[in-house]
């Protein structure tokens, strides 16, 4: 097992461009800057990526703005 928190990689959900898109509710080409960026990470499956999962879930935790009330 790798880093602490890592899961092994039998455990990993992997998604599609498309499917990542979908969840983000941006277009494919976003998600390909992002991944061509370093802001989301992905492994490359011959000519496609595969982006996991939990760094998907993870991108979005961070990038939140939260509204906060007076």
């Amino acid at each position: 097992m790798g880093a602490a928190g890592e899961r092994p990689l039998n455990e990993v959900q992997f998604l599609t461009v498309a499917e990542v898109a979908s969840v983000m509710r941006v277009s494919k080409m976003t998600v390909y800057r992002l991944v061509h960026s370093g802001h989301l990470p992905a492994i490359r499956v011959g000519r496609s990526f595969r982006v996991p999962e939990q760094a998907v879930h993870e991108y979005l935790r961070e990038s939140y703005v939260g509204v906060e009330t007076a």
